[in-house]
């Protein structure tokens, strides 16, 4: 209450200091009506949590009379109503309610630095919450893909799961919390932020905890909630598949379903064969191992060779011992891609990389006319490479898209770059309909632009052509550089044209990491 009582004094000692004066012996005082009021939650919204208070303070000169107008049966008000000029009020009850102050000055009274009238009324919105309360569900996810079961949400529930199977994991909140944050012990991923679904893979085996943290700085609020002994992975009879071949430190990453077993791990029974500019090398695998950390993770070393961003890699395995854990064998693959990964410049916290946080509105159509506005796009969880959604997009026969990401006013989402820098730019595309083009037009494409600086001799990233595996995830990236440095923004544009058929097609992960090419 000083601290109001002391604005008011240096205000009306401000008001004298103007006051004009006719001459030494003829002082006239004047003071001015000025509206000033505070609140002690002004630089937050007024936003408090259920049975917290705020500090409503009236310091406005020229005042003849006020009355403060609070919810009833919401607020519990200390201080007179009626004629002071600080007040404090308790909030019992969750949800958004107008303070209104009704203030009578002696003369029109400024505003902002605008004369308003002798008479004003003032609304103070006040946003009360909850505290922060998370509730919990998890459902099996059948071989199929669909939603099973429920599981026993109870510490020790020990449910049960073969290893290389998921675990949707969902929650309701209550309280706002600007952040959540999931962890899952020995799950993939074992962290997820801001995600209200999530399928969660387990690929080994043993008995595991999980928990959900939810999180508010202002006004502070947390609440937390988990399970001890949730879920017990066991052996499993399906197939063993292979999720993913990357570069890992040194060495080709392959990442299986489960936890592989070392015993049964043959260096020989796998082949490496890298690509560049016509040139085809096939190095000799200096060793393999199980990843001691990822058991599921077996680790290849090249002797005396290095895969580059700029080549093209791809290994097989010929069926030999190698089987999991549980006792599965492995299957034979041949050619199985390469995928290079890194540090991801799009994934910045503000570019929705992975479609996971943005809205259809966030993705917008560029403006380019016919036929490139002739699709309809939507965020789906329909299918997904990674997390739980994805970009779709849908064509009409001899169409295009050009569409780029922006917040929620508009505004494009953008990354930094460096001009000069070598970049692998890349996207994840699952094309659900095959192409009808005749022979001699150019097939159906992806390519990614950006802006500014657009090199509009990009190519095809990928080209759908009659090669193009239809119905599963395909990897597509080029190397590319850029000719300015600083905020750049992604456009993404697929050319149907020569298509006679509907193009259905999903994106996701669009990744753009620094490349290391060959020497």
């Amino acid at each position: 209450m000083k601290i109001y009582k002391n604005i008011f004094k240096f205000l009306c000692i401000a008001a004298l200091s103007f006051t004009a004066c006719d001459s030494d012996n003829d002082l006239e005082l004047h003071e001015p009506s000025h509206r000033v009021i505070y609140t002690s939650q002004m630089d937050f919204e007024n936003t408090i949590e259920v049975g917290n208070y705020i500090t409503f303070g009236d310091v406005s000169p020229g005042i003849v009379s006020r009355k403060w107008t609070f919810p009833e049966n919401i607020t519990n008000v200390q201080g007179s109503e009626t004629s002071e000029d600080i007040v404090k009020a308790y909030f019992n009850k969750a949800g958004v309610y107008d303070v209104t102050l009704n203030q009578t000055f002696k003369s029109d009274a400024y505003v902002d630095e605008q004369l308003q009238g002798k008479e004003l009324d003032t609304v103070i919105v006040v946003t009360v919450l909850e505290p922060i309360s998370l509730s919990v569900k998890a459902n099996y996810i059948n071989p199929d893909g669909t939603l099973g079961a429920a599981l026993n949400m109870a510490d020790g529930a020990k449910n049960i799961l073969e290893a290389s199977r998921s675990i949707r994991y969902s929650y309701s909140v209550v309280g706002a919390p600007e952040k959540t944050t999931w962890t899952f012990e020995e799950g993939t991923p074992s962290s997820v932020e801001n995600t209200e679904t999530v399928d969660i893979k387990y690929r080994k085996m043993g008995i595991f905890d999980f928990e959900l943290k939810g999180e508010r700085s202002r006004p502070f609020g947390e609440a937390m909630v988990g399970f001890t002994d949730f879920v017990e992975v066991v052996a499993s009879t399906d197939p063993v598949d292979l999720d993913a071949v990357y570069n890992y430190q040194d060495y080709i990453a392959l990442e299986f379903s489960r936890e592989m077993d070392p015993a049964t791990l043959n260096a020989a029974d796998f082949s490496v064969t890298i690509e560049n500019a016509g040139m085809v090398l096939n190095p000799m695998i200096e060793s393999a191992m199980v990843d001691p950390v990822e058991g599921n993770r077996i680790l290849l070393s090249l002797l005396n060779e290095t895969a580059y961003n700029d080549d093209t890699v791809t290994v097989s395995y010929t069926a030999g011992s190698l089987a999991t854990l549980d006792f599965v064998a492995a299957d034979s693959f041949s050619d199985v891609p390469l995928v290079f990964v890194g540090n991801n410049i799009l994934d910045n916290g503000s570019f929705d990389f992975g479609f996971e946080n943005s809205l259809d509105t966030n993705w917008k159509d560029l403006g380019w006319g016919a036929p490139w506005d002739d699709f309809s796009f939507r965020v789906s969880s329909a299918r997904a490479y990674d997390g739980t959604k994805s970009g779709y997009v849908e064509m009409i026969p001899n169409s295009g898209m050009i569409m780029g990401h922006v917040d929620n006013s508009g505004v494009p989402v953008a990354f930094n770059v460096e001009a000069g820098k070598t970049y692998e730019l890349g996207v994840w595309v699952y094309v659900e309909t095959p192409t009808n083009y005749a022979a001699t037009a150019n097939p159906p494409d992806v390519r990614l632009y950006w802006a500014p600086a657009t090199n509009w001799g990009i190519g095809p990233n990928p080209e759908i052509n009659t090669n193009f595996k239809i119905g599963e995830w395909v990897y597509s990236s080029q190397i590319v550089t850029f000719s300015a440095s600083g905020p750049t923004n992604l456009n993404i544009r697929v050319n149907n044209q020569s298509n006679a058929d509907v193009m259905k097609l999903y994106l996701d992960n669009l990744t753009l990491i620094e490349a290391n090419l060959r020497p």
